[in-house]
């Protein structure tokens, strides 16, 4: 009678579902040894320079003004407050400059699908010019070449519902009462329901322009993705080339448009911290000034950080499910 075999014992260093795990702590140790180190070597040079952490600061009045914010703030409001209306201005420019570059960059990346050969050169010569200069230069041009250059009072630029003069922008809008109202011309000085200042309008025009051409690359390759039987398909039931981009195409489109999409809306977020370039007080210019007075500069390097990693995750997040929502389900 045969006695029953034993399984063999395994040692640990072949256990091919062990090792992984053992990997990955070992890892994880490492990190965690790294980041230890690193915060303890910064805990001891602020001890030995009298500069512990703290956030007594925020509580302390400014002292400084900001040019334009989007909420209300003095000099006596204390520097959190200063600060709040600096990721304010921020959060203005980004949203702003996410829906233009979207706009400008969509209809860009289905121009070059046009039958039109004028147009295509001209949206590839756009693509080419602006995404080989660095964004920073082409903030200042805007700046101090195209709206410091603007004219004043009664020689401004003047369009329906818009008035451009190098005090700012004045657009048109319901004033009080309710009334509509444009841009007027009161003792020299123009005046309109909306005003936006020349270092905003800068910093805009520069982000969308800038996206607009990343984002015009991102939509032709997710166009250029449809099969080309789409194209045919459409144009058998009579739609023109526009109502096939989209109602056929575009949405067919999207499930290659969004993730790309998504990084360029986080590039947008990181790259509205150039204003400082322009003198425009986002949240950046502020956090340098406000450093300038505290010399609290490990505290600020905190803040912001956290700042943009918050809005990028933000970003991120909401872009992440609505690629979820384009993508095509298998049945």
């Amino acid at each position: 009678m045969a006695l029953p075999q034993t399984p063999a014992v395994i040692p640990w260093w072949r256990n091919r579902r062990l090792l992984p795990w053992l990997l990955q702590a070992a890892v994880a140790l490492v990190v965690l040894l790294v980041v230890a180190f690193l915060l303890g070597n910064l805990i001891r040079n602020l001890t030995a320079a009298g500069l512990l952490l703290t956030w007594r600061w925020l509580g302390q009045p400014a002292g400084f003004n900001i040019g334009e914010s989007t909420i209300p703030f003095d000099a006596a409001l204390p520097y959190w407050r200063a600060l709040l209306a600096g990721l304010a201005n921020t959060l203005r420019a980004v949203v702003c400059g996410l829906i233009g570059a979207t706009l400008l960059g969509t209809m860009a990346g289905m121009a070059n699908f046009s039958s039109n050969g004028l147009l295509r050169g001209l949206v590839r010569g756009y693509v080419e010019v602006v995404r080989n200069i660095p964004l920073l230069l082409q903030l200042v041009f805007w700046y101090f070449v195209v709206f410091l250059a603007l004219p004043n009072g009664a020689a401004a630029l003047q369009l329906p519902g818009l008035t451009l003069a190098k005090s700012g922008l004045y657009l048109a809008g319901f004033g009080p009462g309710w009334e509509w109202a444009g841009p007027t011309l009161v003792n020299g000085v123009w005046q309109a329901p909306l005003r936006l200042s020349v270092e905003f309008g800068a910093l805009l025009c520069g982000l969308v322009v800038y996206s607009g051409a990343y984002i015009a690359e991102v939509v032709r390759a997710g166009i250029a993705a449809v099969p080309e039987g789409q194209w045919e398909a459409a144009s058998s039931l009579g739609l023109g080339w526009l109502a096939s981009v989209r109602h056929v195409v575009l949405p067919q489109a999207l499930r290659v448009i969004v993730p790309g999409l998504n990084t360029q809306y986080i590039s947008l977020a990181k790259n509205s911290s150039l204003a400082v370039a322009v003198g425009y007080p986002d949240l950046y210019a502020v956090a340098e000034t406000t450093l300038n007075q505290t010399g609290r500069a490990v505290e600020m390097v905190i803040l912001l950080l956290a700042a943009y990693l918050v809005l990028d995750l933000l970003i991120s997040a909401v872009m992440n499910g609505l690629n979820r929502l384009v993508q095509i389900r298998e049945r």
